[in-house]
């Protein structure tokens, strides 16, 4: 349940009990969920989901779309959004209460993705603050829970980087070059990775390096080890981190290791089991960004529509005609869909079900739909479509890059085909 004040900050102590409000820091914005909803018992989960939607757009509206586009401009990060999007609790409901987060589950997190999505801002400036950090809590040992966990749920400490994809192996993550060799109580990395997104503006980062070479090992998956590394500290210390101009504001890098060095006490679980760190953060992953895709997908249709309701040609609106209605119904169709597979997953990851088929399913559906939806809308306003005055041709780019990353669809395909319809392995 959201404070009063409209953050998470001041969310029930535990749900199943008798609520009890939490009075967090205040706003002009927060203050206006005051008692009208608060009875004083604990609300359901439809209606909890509901206030949390409504929060985040009111603090999204106060970083309107010129905000987003003078960032694609200039390539900037949104440093005062993320913050205030921090301090409201919202990037940290997967956080555990215990280390200072809102102990809330998946579902509420993909609610809060959508909804920054759908206001037209980029989500993925930030959406790995929430999944990189459930490295940390389901395979860190104590300490390392309470030393980073407390600082990543205030704030103060950015987690926002995965340390995976190579340059040489893609997506065929078993076969990585980048090494880590154990001196004593430290190992030394070296190697390269590239598309490693946020890493200029994140604290820390979990990086994946062999520690064992793959031929020695009986199975692929074996001999991966996660770290914890401290970008700050790493930087000309043995990291290189050169920035990839790309098509979208996706804050994207090389990163090169030279001898860099990392404390034995960073290394996150069992050395050689990093690629299981990895893999439990996946699911995760996919379904959060599959949740940005179905707001990306609802920000299409709802400036379809209200294009084509305004639109007079032929001295009538655009939107009477089928040949301008009838796509973007279709395209409604999708996402609502495609909505129900997010939901589906969500459900089933936060009840611990496994969910691997369900995720990627939701992220394939979803990003596909997404796409559809911007291209209808992009179609359905015509030439204006290209002016970055009216920010589709910015989150038509955005939302492209999902049937690609984090897993590109054929690679779905291909596990549903294995691992589902129990066919032949493709490669």
């Amino acid at each position: 349940m959201l404070a009063a004040d409209g953050s998470v900050g001041g969310l029930i102590a535990r749900r199943g009990r008798r609520a009890k409000l939490v009075q967090a820091r205040e706003s002009p914005w927060r203050m206006q969920y005051r008692s009208a909803w608060f009875r004083g018992s604990v609300m359901s989960k439809e209606s909890e989901l509901a206030e949390i939607r409504h929060a985040v757009r009111q603090l999204c509206a106060q970083y309107g779309e010129d905000y987003w586009l003078e960032l694609d401009r200039s390539n900037d990060y949104p440093t005062e959004f993320v913050k205030e999007l921090t301090t409201s609790g919202f990037l940290t409901v997967l956080i555990p209460e215990e280390y200072g987060g809102a102990g809330l589950g998946v579902l509420e997190a993909a609610a809060v993705m959508e909804e920054v999505c759908r206001s037209g801002a980029h989500a993925g400036a930030c959406h790995a603050q929430m999944y990189v950090m459930g490295s940390v809590l389901r395979h860190g040992n104590d300490e390392q829970k309470l030393k980073y966990l407390p600082k990543i749920a205030s704030g103060e400490l950015r987690l926002q980087s995965f340390g995976v994809t190579e340059p040489t192996t893609g997506t065929d993550t078993t076969s990585l070059k980048t090494t880590a060799r154990r001196d004593g109580d430290s190992y030394v990395v070296n190697g390269q990775k590239v598309w490693i997104s946020r890493i200029q503006h994140s604290d820390l980062m979990v990086l994946l390096a062999r520690t064992t070479p793959k031929e020695e090992v009986a199975k692929k998956t074996e001999g991966l080890s996660a770290f914890i590394v401290d970008v700050k500290a790493a930087e000309g210390n043995g990291l290189t981190i050169r920035p990839i101009e790309s098509m979208i504001n996706h804050h994207s890098c090389e990163l090169f290791f030279d001898d860099l060095v990392i404390p034995r006490e960073n290394l996150l679980g069992e050395e050689g089991k990093g690629f299981k760190v990895i893999l439990d953060g996946m699911n995760a992953e996919r379904i959060l960004i599959a949740a940005e895709c179905i707001g990306d997908g609802r920000y299409f249709i709802d400036k379809a529509c209200d294009y084509a309701r305004e639109r007079m040609v032929f001295n009538r609106p655009i939107g009477q005609n089928q040949g301008v209605q009838f796509p973007i119904a279709r395209c409604y169709a999708d996402v609502e869909a495609a909505s129900l597979m997010v939901d589906k997953a969500a459900r089933m990851f936060d009840a611990g079900q496994p969910c691997g088929a369900e995720a990627n399913m939701a992220k394939m559906l979803a990003s596909e739909s997404s796409w559809r939806a911007g291209d209808v809308c992009m179609q359905t306003h015509g030439g204006f479509a290209f002016a970055k005055e009216y920010h589709i041709e910015r989150k038509f780019r955005e939302t492209r890059l999902y049937q690609i990353a984090p897993i590109s669809t054929n690679l779905i395909l291909s596990f549903i085909g294995e691992h589902v319809l129990d066919l032949p392995r493709s490669f």
